[in-house]
């Protein structure tokens, strides 16, 4: 048989290429995924992926395994994300963090938050401002009162600078006129551990990572960040009704996939997400957790994580908040 003529090859092999595009694609997922995480194990942002990964992973019938990568307020798992292959076997479990205050915040990136595409946004959480059991402080306003009369000796912590733990802390600040020093730790268990060992004065935690230790009683809860008071915690006031009107703070998760992914991946993505937050047994769960389970289309969360851009960007301005 004759060979086919050079320029009859260069026509079929895009075509080829194309057919097998699309194969993969109705075939997919035909072996396990990774669902990179910014934070490291044990605090909030790793308990809501984790519940994401296993409900994936089981209406996907394959594996999602997470894969933890934290450091740098997730700028350093966020860069892994956006240099993936875009296949659909890499996930990305973004925050309010990766998506929204980083590219405020620093004057330099190494990653493009616009390269993470939008699935579906999961859950949000309200932040807590947490002190020991034993500290001499029963509210918000017993604690202010110290850092106003002992300005720059007390130090809260967070989950690490440029984290939505630190902005809640620095937003605090500016609200109360107080000065306190912000010392950034890996995590949340990290920051949870310091504070119960008596090296920082406040912990400002994601509810998730010290709900067990608030009803423990090894840690006292002052408020809730949020505009409204945690059905986990209702007996803890808000920051806003201990005396900062005005005053809100939400963080929030959702899964995204490297630029690139194919559209009928990421609309299946998006349909088992939405399933997976309609599903009683995984919204009790969360809820006992302190979070609340969300859902919604990709236009959704691509609208959502624009208006978050400009409100966190007005509040690192009005603030003054800098990366230690």
């Amino acid at each position: 048989m004759p060979l086919a003529q050079p320029w009859r090859r260069r026509a079929v092999l895009p075509l080829l290429f194309a057919a097998r595009r699309a194969a993969a694609q109705d075939a997919w997922p035909a072996r396990g995924l990774r669902l990179i995480v910014p934070f490291p194990p044990g605090g909030a942002t790793d308990m809501l992926a984790r519940i994401l990964a296993e409900r994936l992973g089981a209406r996907l019938g394959q594996s999602v395994v997470v894969e933890n990568r934290g450091g740098a307020a997730g700028v350093i798992a966020a860069e892994l994300a956006t240099r993936a292959e875009p296949d659909g076997y890499t996930l990305f479990f973004g925050s309010i963090g990766t998506a929204a205050i980083n590219g405020n915040l620093h004057s330099k990136l190494s990653y493009r938050p616009e390269d993470l595409l939008p699935v579906a946004l999961f859950a949000d959480l309200p932040n807590v401002l947490v002190v020991r059991a034993d500290s001499p402080w029963k509210t918000l306003q017993d604690m202010l009162a110290a850092a106003r009369a002992r300005p720059g000796e007390l130090a809260y912590s967070s989950s690490g600078s440029g984290s939505s733990l630190h902005l809640s802390g620095e937003m605090l600040k500016a609200d109360a006129g107080v000065d306190i020093l912000h010392v950034p730790f890996r995590g949340g268990a990290d920051t949870a551990n310091q504070l119960m060992g008596g090296r920082i004065d406040v912990g400002v935690n994601n509810l998730p990572s010290v709900i067990t230790l608030i009803r423990g009683g090894q840690l006292k809860p002052l408020a809730v960040t949020s505009p409204e008071r945690s059905p986990a915690l209702p007996d803890v006031p808000t920051v806003a009704e201990s005396g900062l009107p005005g005053y809100a703070a939400t963080a929030w998760f959702g899964l995204q996939v490297p630029k690139g992914t194919p559209p009928a991946i990421i609309a299946r993505l998006n349909a088992e997400v939405n399933a997976i937050c309609a599903e009683p047994a995984t919204r009790d769960k969360v809820e006992a957790i302190g979070a609340r389970l969300r859902g919604g289309s990709p236009a959704d969360f691509a609208r959502f994580i624009a208006a978050e851009n400009l409100r966190w960007a007005a509040v690192i301005k009005r603030a003054g908040a800098q990366v230690d």
